[in-house]
């Protein structure tokens, strides 16, 4: 049986689980509140569940270093992201009790984040790996989470629109340094992710039949890709093997170093380009329409972009100005075709009407 005692002016709870003793205290000066801690620390260990004090005592910190572990045991592809997200939640909820992550702390959170700039997409994935972290630790044996607080996820509708027209790209081209030049035409023309593409090595690009491809677990969603160079592309690639260096198996190089990213190059030439605000990614959505709109089956170009999903390659499947301007002009084409053919069907037909009203007045 439990018992109440007191430590100075504090009531401290004693009871047992599995014959072992625990002592805790109420932080209380009232009997009344040692009474009600005791039953339920009582009411937990007769239900086989963990006494509460002991979800007190675990913390953000490991929490969120257990969420970066799981990342890194499976070799998941957004561990930087993850990385990322909890960067952000450690400026409110570091050196937190566990039990202290409730729904008004995280509400509290989300407003300040908002406050802060950030996108709801953002404050989302955010949101998910606060989540994530929380589920990894109720699954714990023993559990180091008695409970995972309601999360409110955000409206998203901040989803990108941004393509290259042609005449753009070309600019931005011009306005690129030549090491950055053949990422940006690669991309162009087959909507493969940045990351695929600065990984890509020389074993993985047959020179001789214009293939590159990507073995399975090497992209985003871990399926095999292949394309065929055009001719463009097959004149780059060779002049890019020339000037390799035998030291290192990357294709793309800057300085003779394989290449990490090229942000602030990007930015400049976007800018010189008047292109200003426009992503590497938005060359993704571009090739997925130009593919499309070049009578290239839909399945195929999933294939070649490396889509999975469909609404996702839909949602990138993007109609311009230009297409909306077309389709008017289809229409009004086809609808003054339509006016020809049924006004020379009733000319038609007054004039059949005429010919028999003029053969019954000659009969």
């Amino acid at each position: 049986m439990g018992m109440i005692y007191k430590r100075g002016n504090m009531y401290w709870i004693k009871y047992y689980r599995n014959g072992k003793p625990y002592r805790e205290s109420t932080k209380s000066k009232k009997e009344a509140d040692a009474k009600r801690l005791l039953k339920k620390r009582e009411g937990e260990i007769s239900e086989g569940k963990l006494p509460g004090f002991y979800f007190d005592k675990v913390k953000f910190d490991e929490l969120a270093g257990g969420l970066i572990r799981d990342y890194r045991i499976n070799q998941k592809k957004s561990l930087v992201r993850a990385e990322r997200s909890v960067s952000h939640l450690k400026q409110r909820f570091e050196g937190a009790k566990a039990t202290q992550i409730t729904t008004s702390e995280i509400m509290m959170y989300i407003e300040n984040r908002l406050e802060e700039g950030a996108a709801n997409a953002t404050v989302n994935r955010e949101l998910a790996a606060l989540k994530r972290m929380l589920n990894l630790g109720a699954r714990q044996t023993p559990p180091k989470v008695d409970r995972v607080p309601y999360i409110p996820m955000l409206k998203e509708n901040n989803t990108r629109k941004g393509f290259f027209e042609h005449v753009g790209y070309l600019e931005l081209k011009k306005a690129l340094p030549e090491y950055v030049k053949p990422i940006v035409t690669f991309g162009y023309k087959f909507g493969w992710r940045l990351s695929e593409i600065i990984e890509l090595t020389w074993d993985r690009v047959d020179l001789k039949n214009g293939i590159v491809r990507k073995e399975p677990g090497e992209t985003k969603n871990d399926e095999a890709r292949t394309v065929y160079l055009d001719e463009e592309l097959k004149g780059i690639f060779k002049k890019l093997f020339t000037e390799r260096r035998l030291d290192t198996s990357n294709v793309f190089l800057r300085d003779g170093e394989p290449i990490r990213g090229f942000r602030k190059a990007w930015l400049k030439a976007c800018k010189d380009a008047k292109l200003k605000g426009m992503l590497f990614h938005d060359l993704r959505r571009t090739a997925v329409r130009n593919m499309v709109r070049s009578g290239i089956p839909e399945g195929v170009a999933m294939k070649i972009s490396g889509h999975k999903t469909r609404s996702v390659f839909d949602r990138y499947n993007i109609v311009s100005d230009r297409d909306l301007k077309l389709a008017t002009q289809k229409q009004e084409a086809y609808l003054s075709e339509q006016e020809k053919n049924s006004t020379g069907s009733v000319l038609g037909t007054i004039q059949n009407f005429n010919e028999k009203g003029a053969n019954r007045r000659h009969g």
